[in-house]
């Protein structure tokens, strides 16, 4: 997730960042941020804010908890909005996508 710091909505996105880092893929054991699996969270509506993400797979067998998990997240982050999740699958999620921090966790050197 990409964070221009010289958008309007900088400051909720680092929030929202935060708050995405402590749901972890329960198969991997790796926060979904460091995944690479949330692609952008659009909190340019008043009170709604849409988390657009990936699963690694399409049929993620974990996928409805780490949807649960971001919505709780983001819940207790922002409790007097509206969270959306968007799941999506172009671009296509690869290893590429994984931080340096995901893959020094996942022992991919």
């Amino acid at each position: 997730m990409k964070i221009e710091l010289n958008k309007a909505y900088a400051k909720e996105q680092m929030k929202a960042q935060l708050a995405l880092m402590q749901v972890i893929d329960p198969e991997l054991g790796v926060n979904i941020i460091d995944l690479g699996l949330v692609y952008n969270v659009d909190c340019s509506r008043s009170s709604i804010f849409v988390v657009t993400m990936t699963f690694s797979t399409p049929h993620c067998p974990l996928g409805d908890a780490i949807q649960r998990g971001v919505h709780h997240a983001m819940s207790h982050a922002f409790p007097d909005c509206l969270i959306q999740i968007d799941i999506v699958w172009e671009p296509e999620w690869n290893f590429d996508m994984i931080t340096e921090a995901g893959k020094e966790a996942l022992g991919i050197h």
